[in-house]
Formats: C-alpha cells, structure tokens, sequence
C-alpha cells in the first residue's frame, strides 16, 4: 500500500520534476546506456499501440496508462544517481 501511495504522489510531483529529467540527460554521470535505454522505454510505451485496458473505457483506460507512465519515470529515477537525486530531493 505504501508503495503505491508513493507512484501516486510521484504522478503530482511530475511538474516539479521536469528539470530533474532535463539534468537526466543532461548529466554526464548517467551514462549513454542508461540515457538510450530510457529513451526508448518511453518511446516504446508512445509507440507501442496495445493497452492492457483499451482507453474507451474512459476512468480504466486513464488509469491503465497513467500506471504504465508512472512506472516508467520511476525507472528513470532508480536509474539517476543518487546525487542527482539528492539535488531534486527525489525519492524511490
């Protein structure tokens, strides 16, 4: 339960997060594999056409999406180093 209260908090913390992700990749401490590899985590969600619950469904489809897109900016923060972290006062 804990661990969803924080993907939720951090969905509403995505405003003040913008230039943690700008120094992401940015930053010459995240290396080039960890920087492709993100790129094309969040392409691949754009671009990759199937939901596991299909968005005419309007409240589950969101909520589908929405967790899939929380998902992967978390996993662009375990990826971070932790002075980059600690810079945005970000937490996992």
């Amino acid at each position: 339960m804990i661990r969803l209260w924080k993907r939720i908090k951090f969905v509403f913390q995505i405003k003040k997060s913008i230039p943690f992700f700008i120094q992401f990749f940015r930053s010459e401490k995240v290396s080039r594999q960890k920087k492709w590899f993100s790129i094309l985590l969040m392409g691949g969600y754009l671009l990759f056409p199937w939901d596991v619950i299909p968005d005419f469904l309007f409240a589950l489809g969101l909520i589908d999406d929405l967790t899939v897109f929380t998902f992967v900016l978390q996993l662009l923060v375990k990826l971070a180093p932790e002075s980059l972290k600690e810079e945005y006062r970000l937490d996992e």
